[in-house]
Order: C-alpha cells, then structure tokens, then sequence
C-alpha cells in the first residue's frame, strides 16, 4: 500500500476510536454505561442496528459470495422487514414497559431464574463465538497485506475495540456506529462507480448486467421447495424471518440498540428504518459483487485469490503444474472474451437463437476454469494441507489491492475495519451486560453498588474482548466467512426465540416445561446440523417449533402447578 493508503487508514480509524473515547468518557452509572441514558434517536438506533449487523464479514465475504455464486444470497434477508414489524408491535412495548437492561430479564418474571439463565447461557455462546468471528475476518487482510502473523493481527484489532467499548458503553457504540456507517456507504458507493468505469468501451452497465446474467449471476429469487438448497424464497420466508425475529428481539446485541432509545416511538422508527434499507443495502452489496465477476471477465483473475496459498505452491516442486494449468487459463479467458462479445452482439441483433448457444458456451467456458481453479487447490492442498483453499473471501480484497487507485485502496479498507469495530463492539457490550445482569448480579452477587456494577460492566467487556481475540486467534475459514458467521447463529437463535414465544403468547406454559423443551430442542438442532445436510436457515424453524410444541406437550404432561404465578 502507499503512504496516502495508509494515512487515510489510519487516520479514519484513528478519528473514529478517539471521537468514541472523547464523546462518551465517563460513564457515571450502570444505566449510563449499558443504555447511554436512553438518549438515543431514531436515525441513531437505526444506524446501530444496521452496523451491529453489518460485520466486516458483510463487506468481505458478501462480495465473494456473489462472486460465485450470484445474487441468490439476498433471499436470506427477506424475512427481515416482516420481522422488524413483528417486534415494534410485541417485543418493543413490553421491553420498556418492563424497564429492563437485557432481554432475558423478561424471563426470569415469566418463568424462572434457571430458564432466564438458560437463554442467557445460550446467547453468550453463539455470541462471544460471533465476537470472534468478526475479529477473525478483517485480521485476515491485514496479515495478508502486511505480512503480519494472523495471530498479532486479531490481537490489535481486538485490542482497539475493547478500548473504546470499555471507555464509554452503549453510547461509545452508538455514536461511533453513525459514523462508521457514512465511510462503511461511501466506500462501497465508490467501489461499485468504479467497477462500471472500468467497464470496456462500448460496454455499457447494462450490457455488464447481461454478462453476468449469462452465467446465472443474476438468478436472485428461487421458488425450489429443496430443504437441502441453502438459499430460497421460502427459506428466506420462513427460516430467514425466525432467524430474524430472535436476531433482533432476543440478541442483546441487537435489543441493547433500541433499548437506549429516548422512547418507543423511537425505537420502533429505528428498526423500521433498519427494515426497509437493510434488505436493499444487501442487494447492493451483492451487487457489487457481481461488478467484480464481471470485471473479471474483462481482466484476467488471479487463477486462486489467496495470494499466500498461491505463493506456497509457485515456489514448490508442484509450480510446474500451475503454470501448465495457468496457460490453459489464460486461453479460456481469451476464449471468453470473445464469447461476452458473441453473446451482446447476439442481444443486440435480436438473435435469440445464437443468444442461446452463445451463452451454453459460455457455461461450458465456466465450468472449464471452475475445474482448473479447483485442480490448483487441491495442488496447494497436497503442498500444504493446512492451507485454506476456499478463497472466496479474498476475491474482494485482490480486487481492492490490485486495481483501485491510491487512497481509495486505504478508504476501502477503512470500510470493511470500520464494519468489523462496529459489530465488535456491539457485541462486547452486550456480552458484558448480559453476563453483569443476568449472571453475575442474579446469580453471583445480588446486592452491591452501582459503582461496583459499573466496574464489572468493564471487566466482562475486557473479558469477553480477550476471549474473542482467543477464539480468533484459533479462526479457520468454514466455507465463506458470512456462511459461518450465520451458521453458528442459526444453532442457538432459534431455541431462543420459541422461549421467548412461549413466555410472550402461551401463557398457560410453565418454568419446568418450556425449559426441558428448549434444552430437547437445542439437542435436536444440534443433531440436525451434525447429521443431515438441510439448509442451515431451517434450523431456526426448528428449534423454535420444537421448544414450543415440546412444552405444549410437556405441559399437559407435568403438573398443573408448574405453571408460573406470571403465566396465568
């Protein structure tokens, strides 16, 4: 990188950290640290919750995503906007009517102290995991660009996050978050302007769209009823809305967002506003994504994007190979030159005919260097069994590195560290407020100081900070980084939200039934994901459906008097 990179790097970072510290130095009491004084506006719970969710996962994974595989990612979200809806009309009154800090409060008046405990248990596993995640995802680029050792890398990026969330709570992330999302929109926005003016003469954005349709890129709502597809409209429909719906009302990354909202009318605004630009931000993103496939089109690709993997093999006795392979790249990329060339001039002649089997060649033409790039990886596989050859979270990155102009390189990378600091810090926070609330303070010791609980607020951020820098210091690539981030969230998310969907409508449901239920159903999903290969969006559907249907059934079996003095 050049020096302007690494000043506007640097310098972005830099001034987002310390405006954080400064703005929110201080905190007086534990409401001010877990809630920011419920001070905060609609526009800024919105942008929270947006940078809450959009990780550096988002930024670098997504793109790769469409890459390979096209637009059909987005189905994912469709459930958001239905759920955002469900949870300003239930969820949202009766958490501020409850007055709570975390949303697992909620359970303890409803059932009891062990189910709270229980929801609590399984939030701060799939989260401090998540926290990991994130941690482990921008430091992948900059020990690939610096040559840093990966471990020292989540080291430093953990390190910085944990000293502007310790410093100033709810309010440091919120106020952070509303800036982090303007470079987080500008980056991606000059991103994607670059990529169609990078486009050949006489290509138009248009015509690009085109290519990339060719090859099924563009194929973005699937009606299969295929359990085992991972993406389609009724997964995103069904499981997607689950997934959602305990997302953002039983995650206290997410439920500490709104919770610092100055009233209801706010807080509701916020995830409204979340709903309707978050399903257009993702398609967006992977729109981008596709620029960059059908950049490549145009600009020979790097035969494997994960430059250390590549290097390993060039320089062993198997670099022979790859140049052999590399060759024959470079001939199916001529030949597809001349292809997208055919296929346009077959459009724009009307020949639906030749349009036709123009574009089976240029299936035939992908499938040809999908098999070359998968020969190369299992060359850097038999050189280096350790080395991770799913590289589709790099296909970004390269592009950044190698073809964007100087500055833009570095405002680019402040886009995807700034993600990853966001949705970090989220996390740490409400970690530590949930292991303050619902472990330590209801379990550990009940009566104390509001200092006393301000101070350990503190030592839970630095706590779970270093045990997510622990776990990524251990991170391996799992497919695709956004895949992995959403699978591990999917295993626990569902459970959650079929407790909280007793405790809210079924109200005749006590303690013992629904907490045997959900320790049943989190054993099925689990099995589910072991033993089976169905999309992982339904494991959300069926953890709910299995804690409430297991403590219907449950309940009519166990004593009448198990049912809680609040669930009558």
């Amino acid at each position: 990188m050049s020096t302007l990179d690494w000043i506007v790097l640097s310098g972005t970072l830099t001034l987002i950290v310390a405006y954080g510290v400064w703005k929110t130095r201080g905190s007086k009491n534990i409401s001010e640290y877990l809630l920011g004084n419920k001070e905060a506006k609609w526009w800024t719970i919105g942008l929270s919750v947006m940078a809450t969710q959009a990780s550096a996962i988002t930024f670098l994974s997504t793109p790769g995503q469409a890459f390979a595989e096209g637009m059909g990612f987005v189905q994912f979200y469709f459930g958001l906007p239905i759920a955002m809806v469900i949870l300003c009309v239930t969820f949202i009154p009766l958490y501020y009517k409850m007055k709570v800090y975390t949303a697992y409060e909620f359970l303890e008046g409803r059932f009891d102290l062990k189910t709270r405990s229980l929801a609590a248990f399984l939030f701060l596993i799939q989260r401090g995991l998540g926290a990991g995640i994130t941690i482990f995802a921008p430091a992948i680029i900059l020990s690939t660009i610096l040559g840093w050792n990966l471990n020292i890398t989540c080291i430093v990026i953990g390190t910085l996050v944990i000293i502007y969330t310790m410093s100033g709570g709810t309010k440091a992330v919120s106020v952070t978050h509303k800036y982090q999302m303007l470079v987080i929109f500008t980056g991606m926005f000059i991103a994607f302007f670059l990529l169609i003016s990078y486009l050949p003469e006489g290509v138009s954005f248009v015509d690009s769209l085109r290519v990339a349709g060719a090859t099924g890129k563009l194929d973005t709502v699937n009606f299969s009823v295929d359990l085992n597809s991972r993406y389609t409209f009724w997964s995103g429909i069904t499981g997607g809305l689950f997934l959602m719906l305990a997302y953002f009302g039983t995650d206290q990354s997410q439920v500490q967002r709104y919770l610092s909202g100055r009233s209801i009318r706010e807080s509701r605004l916020g995830l409204i506003f979340n709903g309707l630009l978050k399903v257009p931000m993702q398609f967006f993103i992977l729109l981008v994504g596709v620029m960059v496939f059908v950049f490549y089109q145009y600009h020979e690709s790097p035969i494997f994007f994960n430059s250390a993997g590549y290097e390993k093999l060039q320089q062993s006795d198997l670099g022979g190979d790859l140049t052999q392979i590399e060759e024959e790249q470079h001939t199916l990329y001529l030949e597809k030159l001349e292809l997208n060339d055919s296929y346009l001039n077959a459009y724009r002649q009307g020949d639906g005919a030749r349009q036709e089997s123009v574009r089976q060649l240029i299936e035939i033409n992908e499938e040809k260097q999908k098999a070359n790039r998968d020969e190369v990886k299992a060359l850097i596989k038999e050189v280096d069994p350790e080395v991770e050859t799913n590289d589709r979270d790099y296909v970004f990155i390269t592009f950044i590195l190698d073809h964007l102009p100087k500055g833009l390189i570095g405002l680019l990378l402040a886009v995807i560290l700034s993600a990853a600091m966001s949705s970090t810090a989220a996390e740490l926070n409400a970690l530590a407020s949930t292991t303050t609330v619902d472990i330590y303070k209801r379990n550990v010791k009940a009566v104390g100081s509001d200092q006393h609980y301000l101070r350990m607020s503190r030592l839970f951020t630095l706590f779970w900070g270093l045990f997510a820098i622990l776990f990524a210091t251990f991170g391996t690539l799992f497919e695709n980084l956004i895949q992995f981030v959403n699978i591990v969230g999917s295993i626990f998310y569902g459970t959650i939200l079929g407790i909280f969907l007793v405790a809210f409508y079924i109200k005749f449901v006590g303690a013992r039934a629904v907490f045997i239920a959900a320790l049943i159903a989190e054993a099925i999903v689990i099995a589910t994901f072991l033993y089976s290969d169905i999309g992982f969006l339904w494991y959300n559907l069926i953890g709910c459906a299995g804690v409430v249907i297991l403590s219907l059934g449950l309940q009519i079996l166990l004593p009448a008097n198990n049912v809680s003095s609040n669930g009558t």
